[in-house]
């Protein structure tokens, strides 16, 4: 994996994929070119029993910790560090201080804790 500075060039928060919510990053690594960030599955609105793990909530205030703003709007052209490589990113961290935003860890450990009560 190798650590890139990147322009987040679009933010977008969409439920017209596969019926689920999601977050999209779009990061600009300049001359190497774009990619996106995120995709997870943050929320399903179905009927059910089953309480789901508040995915949405996290993933949207890390990428805004990590960014370091107050609002979702004022992610575009914010510099952030990404930790991936062509085929994916593994996480995205702050532009100075070492903040790290690891979703597939994150939502690991907050599934383990909803699987515990």
């Amino acid at each position: 994996m190798t650590i890139k500075n990147a322009t987040i060039t679009d933010a977008t928060i969409t439920n017209d994929d596969h019926g689920c919510l999601s977050a999209w990053l779009t990061l600009d690594y300049g001359d190497c070119g774009m990619q996106g960030f995120g995709g997870y599955n943050l929320y399903i609105p179905r009927k059910n029993t089953k309480s789901q793990a508040n995915y949405a909530g996290h993933f949207i205030w890390r990428v805004m910790e990590v960014a370091d703003v107050t609002k979702w709007n004022k992610l575009i052209n914010k510099c952030i560090r990404v930790d991936g490589d062509s085929s994916g990113i593994n996480k995205i961290g702050h532009i100075t201080k070492d903040i790290w935003f690891d979703p597939k860890l994150e939502f690991s450990e907050i599934r383990d804790k909803s699987n515990e009560t």
